[in-house]
């Protein structure tokens, strides 16, 4: 009896799955034929023009280390002077004689005044970086001079004469002396002898100094610092 013979299947469903792969097998041919001919094709048009249009360009889009270092630090108090003045005041009451009405004090006050550099305004402008990486410059404002900071507890009243009729009233009436006066007086003159001195030259050879140093340790060694004119004392 014959046997019955098994064709291969040749359903839609099969025909169907057998196309993608060909088209896969196709895709990787394509794939690894333009992979190595354009470079090739490069490779030629390179040695003929002497442009390649694999060539690959290089852009510099760095901060400038320095300026991330700067980033945080808004003031740089760069030098600190030290002052001692002696406020003699004396208040009369007209047509009375001083031992009648009248007070006059002698205060020694001790204070500080400091030279600052203010960096809230530098930005990227301010840092100029050289193409290699060695060498920067930066431009700051001028130091400027901080308020001045009596020191009350290394200040004392040197002496205090008062009209007899200011003593009975402080017997009389219980509050404590007043010498607001004569310590806003002190830091006036403070403010006044540090801006006859150097304080803003050593501000600004102390910040050159530490900027020097902190270049030098984000691998800068050639750091050139500028200062703008003079700026006013903070008010």
């Amino acid at each position: 009896m014959p046997t019955l013979l098994q064709h291969p299947d040749t359903s839609a469903a099969t025909v169907v799955a057998r196309r993608p792969r060909r088209l896969r097998r196709r895709l990787v041919a394509v794939g690894i034929g333009a992979a190595v001919v354009v470079p090739l094709v490069g490779v030629a048009y390179d040695r003929v023009t002497g442009w390649s249009p694999l060539e690959q360009q290089v852009v510099d889009r760095s901060t400038p280390p320095l300026l991330l270092a700067l980033d945080d630090l808004t003031e740089y108090h760069a030098a600190t002077g030290t002052f001692q003045v002696v406020i003699d005041q004396e208040r009369d009451t007209p047509y009375v004689p001083s031992v009648i009405s009248g007070e006059r004090t002698s205060l020694l006050a001790t204070g500080s005044v400091d030279a600052y550099v203010d960096f809230t305004g530098l930005d990227a402008d301010g840092v100029q970086l050289s193409a290699d990486g060695t060498s920067a410059t930066i431009t700051l404002p001028a130091p400027r001079l901080d308020t001045p900071q009596v020191d009350v507890a290394n200040s004392r009243v040197l002496d205090r004469d008062r009209g007899l009729l200011d003593r009975v009233g402080d017997a009389v009436v219980d509050e404590p002396v007043d010498d607001t006066a004569l310590y806003a007086a002190a830091g006036e003159r403070m403010a006044a002898a540090a801006g006859a001195s150097d304080l803003r030259d050593r501000a600004e050879e102390n910040t050159r100094a530490m900027l020097t140093g902190l270049g030098a340790s984000f691998g800068v060694p050639s750091v050139t610092v500028t200062f703008a004119p003079t700026a006013d004392a903070r008010g």
